[in-house]
């Protein structure tokens, strides 16, 4: 079963999501099926460039202020660390271009080690403080797939993977994507956002038993805002 994920790499619900998708198939046991997972790039700050501002100032002037954005992060900081993640918002975090990041992810898909990169971004962000746009940090998480920093930097210094990358970004526009993360199963169904490891389980047994309409039926396809199950 293809499981497609527009994500970005600073989106503290897409690792809270990506963790409760996985813990849904745990909770399927035997009855999981086997699924192929695809990262595509989204840009929740398309505006940032590669200079660091501190992620604190960034989310006040978005969000009201600093006391709305300390409670957002605290709030957002507890359900992580509540599923097993590290998240800490007290490490330094920046707001800077993902850009470079997806371009990795893009090679990582390729070399078939999506996963491993992804975690290590994620983790590199929300648990380290690091900077995304970093080649070096960038490379380090390489490494976690395997993934040589040779490799990384070569890539980094040219093109290579950038249409590809803005390919996609132009693809979960023409799908209406407006939030992550969005996860599309079967190419057809779509979940938005971190849900319960539950709803992701549901709806990925009645795919599994094609008990769900499929598009074009006499119910309306799933879309960006999800599909009842």
């Amino acid at each position: 079963m293809r499981i497609d994920i527009w994500s970005d790499v600073v989106c503290p619900w897409c690792w809270i999501g990506k963790h409760r998708f996985r813990r849904a198939l745990e909770l399927m046991g035997d009855k999981a099926p086997q699924v192929e997972v695809h990262w595509h790039p989204f840009l929740l700050d398309p505006e940032a460039d590669a200079t660091p501002v501190p992620l604190r100032q960034a989310y006040a002037a978005k969000f009201g202020g600093a006391e709305r954005a300390g409670q957002m992060l605290a709030q957002t900081q507890d359900t992580a660390r509540a599923e097993g993640l590290p998240m800490d918002f007290e490490r330094g975090q920046v707001r800077v271009t993902t850009l470079p990041a997806h371009r990795l992810l893009w090679l990582a898909g390729r070399e078939g080690v999506q996963d491993a990169v992804g975690e290590a971004l994620f983790r590199a962000h929300f648990a380290e403080g690091r900077n995304l746009a970093d080649p070096q940090v960038l490379a380090e998480a390489a490494a976690a797939g395997g993934i040589p920093a040779g490799r990384v930097q070569a890539m980094l210094a040219s093109d290579e993977g950038l249409a590809e990358v803005r390919a996609g970004l132009g693809q979960a526009q023409a799908l209406g994507i407006q939030s992550v993360p969005t996860f599309v199963i079967d190419g057809r169904y779509a979940v938005q956002g971190a849900q319960p490891p539950e709803v992701f389980a549901q709806v990925l047994a009645k795919v599994a038993a094609k008990q769900a309409p499929a598009a074009g039926d006499d119910e309306p396809a799933c879309g960006p805002d999800g599909c009842s199950v």
